[in-house]
């Protein structure tokens, strides 16, 4: 008897019934895919289901920028029981933004969010319905807007439950620090926002992650530098302030930061003694994001075709 026999001839062809179904999972709308760009760029930025590498940055700018409130929880804590009042190393209003860290993570979590998309030539799939650019655009800022404002709010919630632990009275100390409950998210809220549509605008402009964060630096620094040398120049024209700090586009939101705190620009700013400092910051900043975000309708505006 053949080795073969009962076997199929390796000669003959087969023939598959595999057809085709309906897709019959839950159907997402428009929200759907933003929400779902959304989460996927949170994931990128923090290094979520990527090698650890990834997860180094964000996690120690987070570990960083709670290292002051940790120290000043402990210094209060330590002089708790002394007469005199407890040191107090930093504030609420001077806490935010304090830490340059911040515009690090900026340069190089913007780039790495955006120009892969436009390298790796997958925007036409992305925009397929129902997404649009609009759509993508406010996945993207608010991805990395969402990020910036965790890494700024979670120290001072640290600050501020750590001082009413080693405060003298708990409840006391948190009735009487009830304005830190919004003035705090406000400002922490206006950074993020501001950083984040100035880093993912730019970095729109290329594909290329090292060319777009050393221009997010760039701008930074060169406006804060210009400020400096202009306000250096116009010393004791305005009170010890000048209108020259509106172009400093680093310092910009703590300017509205101490307007958020104290209704007006603070003594030791460089809108110091200058005529309604604080609305002319508003107006800056306001038209640093107009900038911003029409920069990014221009790259992405192609997809509403």
């Amino acid at each position: 008897m053949s080795a073969t026999a009962g076997l199929p001839d390796p000669r003959a062809g087969a023939v598959y019934d595999r057809g085709y179904r309906p897709y019959e999972g839950p159907r997402g709308l428009r929200g759907a895919s933003v929400l779902a760009l959304y989460k996927s760029s949170m994931r990128r930025a923090l290094g979520l289901r990527r090698p650890w590498r990834q997860k180094v940055a964000p996690f120690v700018l987070l570990g960083i920028v709670t290292i002051p409130a940790i120290v000043n929880v402990g210094i209060g804590y330590v002089t708790r029981d002394q007469i005199v009042d407890r040191i107090e190393i930093i504030t609420y209003r001077e806490y935010v933004g304090v830490s340059s860290a911040l515009l690090l993570f900026v340069a190089l979590v913007c780039p790495d969010v955006m120009c892969p998309d436009r390298r790796q030539r997958v925007l036409p799939l992305l925009f397929a319905r129902p997404m649009t650019g609009t759509d993508y655009v406010v996945a993207k800022v608010g991805a990395i807007t969402t990020i910036l404002f965790a890494f700024s709010f979670l120290p001072q919630v640290v600050l501020f439950v750590g001082n009413m632990l080693v405060s003298d009275r708990a409840l006391d100390y948190f009735t009487g620090h009830l304005d830190v409950l919004w003035k705090v998210p406000l400002a922490v809220a206006v950074l993020a926002v501001y950083y984040a549509a100035i880093g993912c605008s730019i970095s729109s402009l290329t594909d290329r992650r090292i060319v777009a964060g050393a221009a997010i630096i760039g701008l930074f620094l060169v406006t804060s530098i210009s400020s400096n040398i202009l306000l250096g120049d116009t010393e004791g024209m305005f009170n010890d302030g000048s209108p020259a700090a509106l172009i400093n586009i680093l310092a910009l939101p703590l300017a509205l930061r101490d307007v958020i705190f104290l209704g007006h620009a603070a003594i030791d700013s460089d809108l110091a003694g200058v005529s309604n400092g604080g609305l002319l910051a508003l107006v800056v900043y306001l038209a640093v994001l107009v900038t911003a975000g029409a920069v990014l309708w221009w790259r992405y505006r192609w997809v509403e075709r």
